[in-house]
């Protein structure tokens, strides 16, 4: 995975909220700095699901794609860290695109009243608002 300068981003990321099951997806672009939830990725098969990435990366062209990296409270990795970090790697490998992962562990607090929704594309959104608000 490349390290990202955010001085030379410029344009339309696109941001994940890795999950077994689901994949939360949002976009946003530099210039406004506004994340918005853009779709759940919901495939049987990573395969599938690869497939649906491919598609968005070929729409979208990212100049960026942003991972949501969980963690537990105290900053201690666990096993999803593990996977989102192998999910970047794995964006990174077969799409070329650049990569910055996000600590996601307060993003859930954000979304903790809608819980029983599907609400993994609205987390992606709140990753990458984190992302802007970041950087």
């Amino acid at each position: 995975m490349t390290s990202v300068d955010t001085v030379t981003i410029s344009g339309t990321i696109l941001a994940f909220d890795f999950g077994l099951k689901r994949i939360g997806v949002a976009v946003g672009n530099t210039l406004i700095r506004q994340a918005q939830p853009l779709s759940i990725i919901n495939a049987p098969s990573n395969d599938g699901k690869f497939e649906v990435i491919a598609r968005l990366i070929q729409e979208w062209q990212p100049a960026l794609c942003v991972v949501g990296l969980p963690m537990h409270q105290d900053g201690v990795a666990h096993e999803m860290t593990v996977r989102c970090q192998r999910f970047a790697n794995q964006l990174h490998g077969r799409y070329g695109v650049k990569i910055a992962l996000v600590d996601e562990r307060y993003s859930s607090a954000v979304l903790h009243a809608k819980q029983g929704e599907r609400i993994d594309d609205q987390a992606a959104a709140v990753i990458l608002q984190q992302y802007f608000d970041q950087t």
